[in-house]
């Protein structure tokens, strides 16, 4: 429950949650400065330098920090930002992207045996009718292949969910920086092949404090802060009574989009937000996953899941 965390704890993620809600108002920002390719590979470059070299490793193979910056850093971010560049809105993505709660509980059931108590499925089924009215509003005034790209998103999102909590790393920062050594190099691969040099050059040539200021944004305050001050509250205090707060990310991301971008809030965009909010709860907060006996009998590789 949210209340039996401290005072500190609360306020601490409530700050991490509005973070992460005016981030997607950065992106947008971001995006009208660089192709999105280049631009996350940009995020992910100035996340990883210089902090890999003031953070301990992360304590796991380096098989799982590789898998993880492809599947998190390169598909997951990569198609958020194309997304988003393509007409997706801002509040609208914050909202769309935590389909990912449901697809971490379809992925765990797939590749780590976990069962599901009923609740979840419901909580699985009700998201999912949010998804549909999200995309029939969407539908009506901006281009599908954007939403079906941010739903792609979410997916590998939710599976690189279930990659880490398979890797369990042991410190949630020094996981986030390592893992974002890895998408810089492919993401700029991508961006020479798609968007072109040209685009690119434009881009770095025209940077101004904007541009530097979105980058920053969505590297240190998003990914470094973010998720190393979202590691420490797990660490301090029960899955429970963090996780509700995530739930604010897309209140923020929604009310910043309309205060700073002007985004119309439409009552069919309120429903779509009431359906997938709680079917979200319902997946995620229900009660921990019960995993199949053969897989409970046998230890985590190593340390916490993140």
């Amino acid at each position: 429950m949210i209340g039996s965390m401290r005072f500190s704890h609360s306020v601490l993620a409530v700050l991490v949650a509005a973070v992460w809600g005016v981030n997607f108002v950065v992106i947008e920002v971001g995006l009208d400065h660089f192709p999105p390719l280049l631009f996350s590979a940009l995020r992910f470059l100035v996340a990883a330098l210089p902090a890999v070299f003031f953070v301990r490793r992360p304590g796991v193979a380096f098989g799982w920090v590789l898998l993880v910056g492809l599947v998190l850093g390169v598909a997951k971010f990569g198609l958020v930002f194309t997304g988003m560049d393509l007409g997706m809105p801002a509040g609208l993505t914050s909202l769309v992207l935590q389909v990912q709660a449901v697809f971490t509980a379809f992925f765990a059931v797939l590749f780590l045996r976990e069962s599901l108590r009923p609740v979840r499925y419901l909580g699985m089924g009700v998201a999912l009718c949010g998804i549909g009215i999200a995309a029939y509003d969407h539908g009506g005034s901006g281009p599908l292949t954007a939403f079906a790209l941010v739903i792609a998103a979410a997916a590998f999102w939710g599976l690189s969910n279930v990659i880490t909590r398979k890797a369990a790393p042991p410190d949630a920062l020094s996981w986030m920086v390592w893992v974002s050594v890895v998408p810089p190099l492919p993401l700029f691969a991508l961006s020479l092949l798609v968007e072109g040099p040209e685009a690119g050059l434009a881009a770095l040539r025209g940077l101004d404090l904007a541009g530097v200021g979105a980058i920053v944004f969505v590297a240190w305050a998003a990914t470094v802060f973010g998720f190393g001050a979202w590691g420490y509250l797990l660490r301090q205090n029960e899955a429970s009574a963090v996780a509700p707060y995530s739930l604010l990310v897309p209140v923020f991301g929604m009310a910043s989009a309309a205060l700073f971008l002007g985004e119309d809030v439409r009552p069919l965009s309120l429903l779509a937000a009431v359906f997938l909010v709680g079917g979200v709860a319902l997946t995620a907060l229900s009660g921990r996953p019960r995993q199949a006996r053969e897989t409970a009998a046998s230890p985590e590789p190593s340390g916490k899941p993140s």
